[in-house]
């Protein structure tokens, strides 16, 4: 546990620094920097506590080394939003654990994204242009978006596993096996896509929504919103006159107003209802084909006992697969988070197996 924790810190540091290397922006390349330095103090003070060689300092996990790659094909938004998950579920994992053993919480279990916005706020080079582009990347879905090729990849591996044994139980692997499995791929896939254009277009109308009561709050009482403007500048600490003036000043202007307010009032990033739902719908079509498609294949050329087998090693090695990608999140062990996901999928592969071989029921 002890070089676990010594190897996420190292982790921390190379990511950092590649992030650095990788940034057009010199103010924002010396915050990762920056962030990099304190992430290698905190890796030189493991290790000379632990007695372990520096020499290791220098040597990233693979873990690492993977997002990096992800960084050069995808783009390092991508490496930033993993790794500030990673360090926010870290930070969660101490407050959980003290909580436990009812230690005191000091503050300083709080996670290094915070730091960074220190080290924003305090450095006077940074311009509020450099803040905004930070922020953009700070909340980019770069993160989420590797997560949810995982986890979508591994619905649409599990369900379908599930449906391919259930059905094999019944039948003994015959033809209906390949008919249920293409019918429950297309069927998941499309119920996935239409989900996710739901959720993301529905987001988007409620948001334009709330934005055009703004708008029109701001055109019938200009007065009433200025006073809310400064209330809230107030409230983050500013000084009353400072945040009045702030106030005035931005409502001279009504589409910067209503731009301030929109983000301010309701939290509403404008840029975050530019994405597509139709995208985001085939992107979610995608990844569940992927996964569902695995324990099918070996019923497109053969069928029986041989496809049966073939198609729990093929969904087993795509078990694993899945498992180890989570681990680009938790920085757990390659064998602890494959071996387990792999455990739980032929689970639930052998619960339908055993009902559809008892209850015996043909599909045509």
């Amino acid at each position: 546990m002890k070089n676990q924790s010594l190897q996420t810190e190292i982790d921390a540091c190379y990511l950092y620094r590649k992030l650095a290397e990788n940034e057009s922006d010199d103010a924002v390349a010396n915050i990762f920097r920056q962030m990099s330095e304190i992430e290698q103090s905190h890796a030189e003070a493991f290790a000379q506590r632990e007695n372990i060689s520096l020499e290791k300092l220098i040597t990233p996990s693979w873990r690492a080394k993977v997002l990096d790659t992800i960084g050069k094909v995808f783009g390092y938004d991508y490496v930033l939003g993993a790794l500030m998950d990673t360090e926010k579920s870290l930070s969660n994992s101490i407050i959980k654990a003290k909580n436990k053993n009812n230690l005191a919480i000091t503050g300083a279990e709080t996670n290094h994204v915070k730091i960074l916005w220190s080290i924003i706020e305090n450095d006077k080079t940074i311009s509020g242009t450099q803040h905004a582009k930070f922020e953009k990347s700070h909340r980019s879905v770069g993160g989420n978006a590797i997560r949810a090729a995982v986890l979508g990849g591994n619905d649409g591996l599990v369900s379908n596993f599930s449906l391919v044994m259930g059905v094999a139980g019944a039948t003994g692997g015959g033809q209906p096996v390949l008919l249920a499995g293409l019918a429950g791929l297309l069927a998941g896939a499309l119920s996935m896509a239409l989900g996710e254009w739901i959720s993301v277009k529905s987001s988007q109308e409620l948001y334009e929504n709330q934005m055009a009561i703004e708008l029109d709050e701001l055109e019938t009482n200009p007065e009433g919103e200025e006073k809310e403007l400064a209330l809230i500048y107030m409230a983050k600490g500013i000084p009353e006159e400072q945040a009045r003036a702030m106030s005035a000043e931005i409502m001279t202007d009504k589409t910067k107003a209503h731009a301030v307010l929109v983000k301010e009032e309701l939290g509403i990033n404008p840029e975050e209802l530019q994405g597509s739902a139709i995208e985001a719908a085939l992107y979610s079509f995608f990844l569940f084909t992927i996964g569902a498609i695995i324990p099918v294949c070996p019923f497109l050329f053969t069928s029986g006992t041989q496809a049966l087998v073939l198609s729990v090693i093929f969904s087993a090695m795509g078990l694993f697969l899945i498992g180890t990608a989570i681990t680009l999140f938790t920085g757990k062990s390659i064998w602890f988070s494959g071996s387990r996901q792999v455990v739980f999928g032929l689970i639930a592969a052998a619960i339908t197996f055993g009902i559809g071989k008892l209850i015996g029921v043909a599909v045509i």
